[in-house]
Parts: C-alpha cells; sequence; structure tokens
C-alpha cells in the first residue's frame, strides 16, 4: 500500500475534494462514482459521503492508496 500525506490549508477538506486533490479522482463526477460505489474508506469504515469533512488526523483508503491528513504547518 503506498501511503502519502495531504497538507490542509484550511480546517477540513470535504472527502470529494480530497480525491480530486490527490489525483485519485479525475472530476467531481469521479469523485461522486469512487465514493458512492464503495470505493472509500475513511479511518477503517466505509464512506459513501462525498461531502464527508476530513480534518487532521484522518486517514482515507482507496484501493491500495492511503492518504493521510495532516495539518498545514
Amino acid at each position: 500500500m503506498t501511503t502519502t500525506d495531504f497538507d490542509l490549508r484550511g480546517d477540513h477538506i470535504t472527502l470529494a475534494a480530497l480525491l480530486k486533490a490527490s489525483g485519485l479522482a479525475a472530476s467531481g463526477g469521479d469523485a461522486k462514482a469512487l465514493a458512492t460505489g464503495g470505493g472509500v474508506q475513511v479511518n477503517g469504515q466505509a464512506e459513501s459521503r462525498r461531502g464527508r469533512k476530513l480534518r487532521a488526523g484522518d486517514e482515507v483508503v482507496s484501493g491500495e492508496v492511503c492518504i493521510r491528513i495532516r495539518a498545514a504547518t
């Protein structure tokens, strides 16, 4: 599994925006399909809400990719 860190610019980011920003989804439609299709886990739990707010400390897994959310320094 490939693990990458994502630095927040504010206090949160939505799941769909993270999927797009990280390159896992090419568009908002792709992000929606990935999330609603059961292809995403947040902190070990299946997540289908593309508007889910992610904060520092959360981990998102899709396939063989893990993204750790960090507070910007």
